[in-house]
């Protein structure tokens, strides 16, 4: 390795020393490189294991690098969901000198996958439409910051499972730029970019036999174009209405909530008579329900996750006559006693295959199931056992998982007594 190597980093991790940097990507040796599921790109991009986790590492100029390192950082200081930038090395050569490409070191993102990867046989219409969905989602949250994308595209984001649904993570920004807003033509020229290209990425996968006969990937494309728009005019548009009605603004406020969003600042006018009321959202933040399950339990999970878990919490709170309780109290009870035992009752060996919250997600549909099929209320212990071995052990690691524990079943589940309150997803 070369004296001269120049390492741009916040917090260098010294492992990244010892990493090859004298050979070109292609060529590094079997040991260090981990063998995870990738999407498609204009550049070689290999994943790397460092110091007990894995990181992305993908071959590009220096002033590409350097640009896309500082562009990851500032979308992370605006809580936008991206992989977290780790390096950009540069000056690097090979043992006789010769320049080698500069690199961008990203950490890889637990428990996510590539829409390739996310059916390993084929994509069924419901899947194919929920990825663009969440896609849609993840290009509102770009514009309202004023982010350029320039590159939208399938194979540019990466999903994790979200309760039923994905949450979509920008793993490219390459191409983009952060502006003071964005003009109605920036924001067009993004979507008809998302068009085309997932049309052709779906396109690709059904030429492949990857892609069930059902979906039609010009419908499905255009569907991020739908989704979009009715999320856009949701989030930013403004609404009339007579000034007997001023119920329509907690109903927005409400409805945004439900979509997962906040509003920090909502403008209110009323005409010059004062008989109608305008009113337009401001300032619109995601992630409603993640930040009151953080701020009650501190567990840290996707939106959908959040407003799962959050309304276990609250039935919870009614079953047990605890309305009046401090409300951090009771999530702590909740935590203690329902969350906490049902993830420590996963084997060790099946960790990975989903994160927790996602783990208990799906335990509360598969114990409705379980009990409309069994017609009785299936205790939650029996329906964990039941989930672990019919459900879970079935499913593929999401998490990446390096020299992978094993070991056998954890002690049965201590949970306080099954009220109504679990009987109902």
């Amino acid at each position: 390795m070369s004296g001269s190597l120049a390492i741009t980093s916040a917090t260098v991790d010294p492992a990244l020393l010892d990493l090859p940097w004298n050979l070109p990507l292609e060529l590094w040796p079997d040991d260090v490189i981990a063998a995870l599921p990738k999407g498609i790109s204009r550049h070689l991009v290999r994943f790397v294991h460092l110091s007990g986790y894995v990181i992305a590492i993908k071959e590009t100029s220096a002033e590409l690098a350097q640009r896309e390192y500082e562009m990851l950082r500032t979308l992370q200081r605006l809580d936008v969901p991206c992989v977290e930038p780790v390096a950009v090395i540069t000056n690097r050569t090979d043992d006789e000198g010769t320049p080698l490409d500069s690199v961008l070191v990203t950490r890889h993102l637990k428990f996510s996958l590539p829409y390739r990867a996310i059916y390993s046989q084929t994509l069924r219409p419901d899947t194919a439409t929920r990825l663009v969905d969440a896609l849609a989602v993840l290009l509102v949250r770009l514009h309202i910051i004023g982010f350029f994308w320039g590159d939208v595209s399938l194979s540019n984001t990466l999903f994790r499972r979200d309760a039923g649904a994905f949450a979509a993570y920008l793993v490219d920004a390459e191409t983009g730029q952060i502006y003071n807003g964005l003009s109605n033509g920036q924001r067009e020229n993004d979507l008809e970019i998302a068009r085309i290209n997932i049309a052709g990425e779906l396109l690709d996968l059904a030429a492949g036999g990857r892609l069930d006969e059902e979906v039609d990937p010009v419908a499905v494309s255009n569907g991020i174009v739908a989704s979009y728009r009715s999320l856009w005019t949701e989030l930013t548009g403004s609404e009339s209405f007579s000034s007997s009605e001023r119920w329509r603004i907690n109903e927005r406020v409400e409805r945004l909530n439900r979509l997962g969003f906040d509003i920090e600042e909502l403008a209110i006018k009323t005409d010059d008579t004062g008989s109608q009321v305008r009113i337009q959202p401001k300032v619109v933040d995601a992630g409603h329900h993640q930040r009151r399950l953080l701020r009650l339990t501190g567990l840290d999970a996707e939106e959908n996750q959040a407003r799962r878990l959050l309304n276990d919490l609250d039935s919870y709170t009614a079953t047990y006559r605890k309305k009046d309780a401090d409300e951090e109290m009771v999530a702590h009870e909740w935590l203690a006693q329902v969350f906490e035992p049902v993830i420590r009752a996963i084997p060790r060996d099946l960790k990975g295959r989903l994160e927790p919250a996602e783990v208990f997600h799906q335990l509360l549909d598969h114990r409705w199931y379980m009990s409309q099929n069994e017609k009785r209320d299936v205790p939650l212990a029996e329906a964990v056992t039941s989930y672990v071995e019919n459900v879970l052990r079935h499913r593929r690691d999401e998490a990446t998982v390096i020299d992978p524990v094993t070991g056998t079943m954890t002690l049965p589940i201590a949970i306080v007594d099954d009220g109504d309150w679990r009987s109902r997803v």
